[in-house]
């Protein structure tokens, strides 16, 4: 094979695998290259016989074989690795050659290394991708962000084996500059929490609360999926609930020890809402409870214990699935107005200039979260590009009018059975803190200046003017120098 490759592809796990068939199937002639040299043969000799793949040995191998400006895709477990693949390329690199990350790095570590590559003439390209392992052969949800000079050299690869919405159109766009593609990619996976502990928790009370059989719960999810929660999490999880053990014929799921793992894209969500003083509890609370999970051993011991409720369910089944039903709707809807409240104050902070509506346009087909609501959503940013809050959308105000009677029964049926439902309650006081217009952080503005002299504002004075109380008689008139909201 003569012709040189048009772009290469480093780590050769499962995502990459499926990437370089997915490129090569519209295409794309790939050079590849793994650590692990055995994987290499074993690739080009099994999946990719016959295909256009250029099977590399070396690093020196790779580049060589590859047309300028060079494209190597590195799919390597984020870190200190791909700093170190990075290391390993620099040397036989050239001025204008490009260098993507398509791993879930955090997106502090991409915008160093954009900035650092660019010093030295490498163009560095941080994206996220999404749709596991079918999504990648099949064609993803693609976030690329960096180097603002490297889109229109790897935009035509990119679009051409991206998932493709109902209407035809790639699910890839330029997100923006630094470490934006990867950000977005990291507030998608915080959604993906939220969104799956939604579901297991509809699940818990159907399967507890209700004591309905698996095969009754794929029956519901399968229902709920031809209308407005129809997603990929909803349509999968009437699948495995389908799905018996072939050994035993018991339901597979009952099989499944109920520890959750997380590879941190979640954390690091939470920790992004933190630092940019954004309320998202809903996500964070749906990575605390895969930590409650985690801890089977303390729980079973706790079980035998602690006791709660233990009376069962009375009344009309069929209507608290469907109030069940649009409990999980507006509960999904505030972990996306959530994710997209973050998205907005990264990009004021770091400057990104996000488009929201693009952004819901790219999530529609390909990536974990991809549902049919997402229309409305980049509907809602179409409309109004600085909406505030989704809740806002005259669409979503009317969601939220519609689910609030039924949410809240379910909400006080699953705290009278005692099954907890940390993520659809936490949406709901989200919900009621948003709209509140007077919150008790009166008082605790109060304390603060008790006990710390932290000082406040009145609210019959203008907003930026802070005063202290000396609240016991024995205290100074000096305040503390500095304020944050």
């Amino acid at each position: 094979m003569s012709r040189k490759a048009d772009i290469g592809l480093v780590g050769l796990a499962v995502m990459g695998e499926n990437l370089i068939l997915n490129m090569e199937s519209k295409g794309f002639t790939v050079a590849c290259y793994n650590r692990t040299v055995s994987k290499v043969d074993a690739f080009v000799n099994g999946r990719g016989r016959g295909k256009r793949i250029i099977g590399c040995r070396r690093v020196e191998e790779l580049v060589a074989n590859l047309e300028k400006p060079r494209r190597i895709m590195l799919m390597v477990k984020a870190g200190p690795a791909v700093d170190a693949v990075i290391e390993q390329f620099l040397p036989h690199l050239e001025a204008g050659d490009i260098l993507i990350d398509g791993g879930n790095s955090h997106f502090p570590d991409t915008t160093r290394r954009t900035r650092d590559l660019k010093t030295k003439g490498i163009l560095y390209i941080g994206t996220g991708v999404s749709g596991g392992e079918e999504g990648a052969l099949k064609g993803p949800a693609i976030m690329p962000g960096g180097h603002p000079e490297a889109w229109p050299h790897v935009e035509r690869i990119f679009k051409a084996v991206a998932a493709k919405a109902p209407d035809g159109s790639p699910c890839c766009e330029w997100i923006g500059p630094d470490g934006a593609g990867h950000f977005v990619k990291m507030v998608h996976n915080g959604i993906e929490y939220g969104d799956m502990q939604l579901i297991c928790e509809a699940y818990h009370l159907m399967s507890r609360g209700l004591d309905m059989p698996a095969a009754d719960m794929a029956a519901v999810f399968a229902r709920w999926n031809t209308g407005v929660l129809d997603s990929y999490l909803i349509e999968i999880t009437s699948e495995i609930l389908a799905k018996p053990d072939d050994a035993t014929g018991q339901p597979m799921v009952d099989l499944i020890l109920d520890t959750a793992g997380q590879k941190g894209t979640g954390k690091w969500t939470s920790q992004a809402g933190l630092d940019l003083g954004i309320g998202i509890p809903q996500i964070a609370e749906a990575v605390f409870a895969r930590c409650l999970s985690a801890a089977k051993a303390e729980r079973e011991a706790a079980a035998k214990k602690l006791r709660g409720p233990r009376i069962a369910f009375r009344g009309d089944r069929e209507k608290f699935l469907n109030d069940l039903h649009d409990a999980v709707y507006a509960a999904k809807i505030c972990s996306y107005a959530q994710g997209f409240q973050l998205l907005r104050a990264a990009s004021e902070e770091y400057g990104w200039r996000l488009d929201y509506g693009r952004i819901a346009l790219i999530w529609r087909a390909g990536c974990i979260i991809r549902a049919r609501f997402l229309d409305n959503i980049q509907e809602a940013f179409r409309k109004r590009r600085k909406l505030a809050n989704l809740l806002l959308d005259p669409y979503f105000r009317k969601v939220m009018r519609t689910s609030q009677k039924p949410w809240r029964n379910v909400i006080r049926t699953a705290v009278r059975l005692g099954v907890p439902v940390p993520a659809m309650g936490t949406a709901l006081n989200y919900y009621d803190m948003y709209r509140c217009a007077r919150l008790p952080a009166n008082l605790l503005q109060a304390q603060r200046d008790y006990f710390g002299a932290h000082t406040y504002e009145r609210v019959d004075k203008p907003r930026g003017e802070f005063f202290h109380t000396d609240w016991t008689g024995r205290g100074g008139k000096t305040a503390a120098s500095t304020y944050t909201v």
